[in-house]
């Protein structure tokens, strides 16, 4: 379905470049989107009470005050100001004052500070920008903008600027999407009538401002399609095709929480055509679907009789996090793991090289903020002095499985999704060029980064070393292994870690295996599995243990991963 030519809500503006794309000055200041933005700039200054507004308001000549600034603003594009004061009188009390020109600075930084989207629909009609470049068309828009504010400010000014800044002003992020049918069973075959995202572009870094900076309670297992409840219009809603592990995963997802569907391309690999068209779907999540009075619902249906897991969350303030979206996705998946008979990990993996030549693959299991991601941060800290090499097998969830009598693991995403605060002071600046930053400036903010490739994380890597990640306990040896299976069995499953802040927790805390996303609903099966993998470990006499990651002691935030990880490439060295 055709979405209009630009839509704003909440904090993001999403132009339809299929239907109009504006390659002159004359066409971006004339055209329906302009003016929307120019009318809810001004209804802003309305709900702030703006003094700039009752000067602007005072002076108008009589019409809409946007009517008459949007003239102003393309005659100052052709004329100078003093051109157009000696000739209209009807804007002579405008152009005396210095109150358009900050009215002007403040609507481009008004833009600016928009999340900003734009969309191609191969379907679309051939007045919209269908056949061009759509990136040469993005960097051609941010430059159709930048000039236009420049060449309006400049005759407001009367002086030029001494400082250019070549700043982004067209959009963040652009899709290119396309209307053709996905393999859904018939019983969901009316979602194809959501555009499903081919291609995206995305202009890092990346900043976005969620409400929410937490996430609380489990997601909860249903047993009737939750998506019955659901009201879609289905020209709000964005298909996002994720390869998540092995399963092929269709994210829609609400036009109010585009930031977190665009933050989907740097966790998941996007699925191609040919991936759409060749397998079966495994995983449908509806984010952002609208129920009756907008409770906050966070359900999953496992219908045994299509062979598809399903997910709800709900359209509310309370979901707007992008860890709602990235679990969700994630339990899907975990419960079709158990499924499956293998068993869902919710930790780390890495496969490395010391210097000495000797490899590893080591996985460390915890739940959030154990500091198992921290650790493998420390890891790529280290790397210069104690590896040779390093390949992230998965960062937050993966699966384990019995392969020719070994036991291997397998990974979901192919970027990270970390804690701003426990990554190296520096780091996330050199990571801006492809990074996507959320809540900088709260606490909890988040950094989505790509760290690995699809291939690496379904390739499967033997288990070598298994750890479990303990925050809290503060000890010299930071590494201890367990000489008795069900010892450590005990450990695992109690889960135990104090929480830091990821979500609404305090204190030491436990979950099921340290995985809320699946184990804990299906505890039953899981231990049936888990028993399994342990036997197996044992029997192939894999090191069992724990690790001592101190994250959670004040001040050891980074050293305490550090001084775990140089301690296991020492015991990886001698042993």
């Amino acid at each position: 379905m055709m979405i209009k030519e630009y839509s704003q809500n909440r904090n993001n503006a999403i132009l339809n470049l299929s239907v109009k794309y504006c390659s002159t000055q004359e066409e971006l200041l004339s055209s329906k989107a302009f003016n929307k933005v120019l009318k809810s700039f001004i209804e802003k200054q309305e709900e702030e009470d703006s003094l700039l507004l009752e000067n602007l308001e005072s002076q108008r000549d009589g019409k809409d005050l946007s009517h008459t600034i949007s003239t102003l603003y393309r005659l100052l594009t052709s004329f100078a100001i003093d051109e157009i004061k000696n000739t209209s009188k009807i804007y002579y009390n405008f152009l005396t004052h210095n109150d358009l020109l900050e009215f002007t600075q403040k609507l481009y930084d008004y833009w600016r500070g928009l999340e900003r989207y734009a969309i191609i629909q191969t379907n679309g009609n051939k007045k919209g920008m269908v056949n061009v470049n759509f990136i040469e068309a993005s960097n051609n828009f941010s430059n159709l903008v930048l000039s236009t504010f420049r060449k309006i400010e400049g005759n407001l000014k009367k002086v030029e600027n001494n400082v250019y800044r070549q700043l982004q002003a067209g959009y963040n992020a652009g899709l290119v999407l396309s209307n053709f049918d996905n393999n859904l069973p018939a019983k969901y075959d009316y979602l194809n009538e959501v555009n499903t995202i081919k291609k995206i572009i995305l202009t890092p870094p990346l900043i976005v401002y969620p409400s929410r900076n937490t996430r609380s309670g489990l997601f909860e297992e249903v047993y009737s399609n939750p998506l019955k409840e659901v009201k879609m219009r289905m020209d709000h809603y964005f298909c996002y095709p994720a390869k998540v592990g092995k399963s092929l995963t269709y994210v829609y997802f609400h036009r109010d929480f585009m930031n977190h569907g665009i933050a989907l391309s740097n966790l998941f690999e996007l699925a191609s055509e040919e991936d759409l068209k060749s397998k079966k779907s495994d995983i449908i999540l509806v984010f952002g679907g609208r129920v009756k009075n907008n409770p906050k619902r966070t359900v999953y249906f496992d219908d045994k009789e299509n062979d598809v897991l399903v997910g709800l969350v709900s359209n509310c303030d309370e979901i707007d996090y992008f860890g709602y979206m990235k679990k969700m996705i994630l339990t899907l998946h975990n419960t079709k793991m158990i499924n499956q008979q293998e068993l869902p990990i919710h930790g780390a993996m890495v496969n490395i090289t010391l210097k000495n030549n000797k490899k590893a693959n080591v996985a460390i299991i915890g739940d959030s903020g154990a500091g198992k991601s921290e650790s493998l941060e420390a890891f790529r800290k280290l790397s210069k002095d104690y590896l040779k090499e390093i390949k992230f097998i998965f960062d937050d969830m993966g699966s384990f499985k019995i392969k020719n009598n070994e036991v291997y693991g397998y990974g979901t995403e192919t970027g990270a999704f970390v804690r701003l605060d426990d990554l190296e002071l520096g780091y996330s600046f050199q990571a801006m060029d492809r990074a996507i930053f959320m809540n900088p400036h709260r606490d909890n903010a988040r950094l989505l980064i790509p760290i690995s490739d699809y291939e690496t994380i379904t390739k499967g890597f033997k288990v070598d070393i298994l750890l479990y990640a303990n925050n809290y306990t503060e000890r010299e040896n930071v590494l201890t292994f367990f000489k008795d299976k069900q010892d450590a069995i005990d450990v695992f499953v109690k889960g135990q870690r104090k929480a830091k802040g990821t979500t609404s927790e305090e204190g030491i805390v436990s979950s099921f295996f340290g995985n809320p996303f699946g184990p804990a609903q299906r505890q039953t099966e899981t231990k049936v599995i888990l028993d399994n993998i342990f036997d197996k470990l044992y029997e192939n006499n894999i090191p069992v243990g724990e690790i001592y990651t101190k994250l959670a002691i004040k001040g050891k935030e980074q050293s305490g991963p550090e001084d775990a990880a140089k301690q296991l490439f020492k015991w990886i060295r001698e042993n």
